[in-house]
């Protein structure tokens, strides 16, 4: 959600509080565009990251409901490099996008992170993004850490389209931050109060 974050995916480079360095894309250029996009489904935490700690943020695109998130405009090229970044595996082949795009949805491993979703077009390109092979309620729901909910909160409110307290209780709202993470605490990491 955040540029920074984005950042470190496509030029390298290791995001703050975060345990792990990424060797970038190699189109190292910035998004030609970035832009708030709601998308039909839920987002939740699950699974333990060794990056953050904590629960790791999915999309789950068949559930009800809806995500606040951020389209970034990268090339297939980069958009290949940033999701094997995520799946652990080291940028430079590109990924075969085509069951993607034709389907809505290729599942590309067992892993989390190793399924990708078209979850629609946006100014007559495709949305893509990667997420879990299962559903949201699949697996154990983990609480997300304090570092991921600041990174991801405040990327969600640096979009420019939802204010604080719109932003605060998305993702206090959202399963496995929810009954962990409340509205006035995730404010106050997003206003560094």
């Amino acid at each position: 959600m955040h540029l920074d974050r984005i950042a470190c995916y496509i030029r390298g480079g290791r995001p703050p509080a975060a345990a792990r360095s990424y060797p970038g894309c190699r189109n190292r250029a910035m998004p030609a565009r970035s832009i708030p996009v709601e998308l039909t489904g839920a987002m939740y935490f699950a699974t333990e990251s060794p990056v953050w700690g904590g629960g790791r943020a999915f999309y789950d695109p068949r559930a009800e409901g809806r995500v606040m998130a951020r389209a970034h405009l990268v090339t297939a090229e980069q958009f290949s490099d940033i999701a094997v970044q995520e799946m652990y595996r080291d940028p430079g082949k590109l990924l075969d996008l085509e069951e993607v795009l034709s389907s809505g949805r290729a599942v590309l491993g067992e892993g989390r992170y190793e399924t990708l979703v078209c979850a629609g077009q946006l100014d007559g390109l495709p949305v893509v993004t990667f997420t879990a092979p299962w559903a949201m309620d699949d697996v154990p729901w983990v609480a997300p850490s304090r570092a991921y909910v600041r990174f991801l909160a405040t990327g969600l409110l640096s979009a420019g389209a939802w204010d604080a307290d719109a932003v605060a209780a998305y993702v206090a709202a959202c399963p496995g931050a929810a009954g962990h993470w409340s509205a006035r605490d995730v404010l106050d990491l997003t206003t560094g109060m």
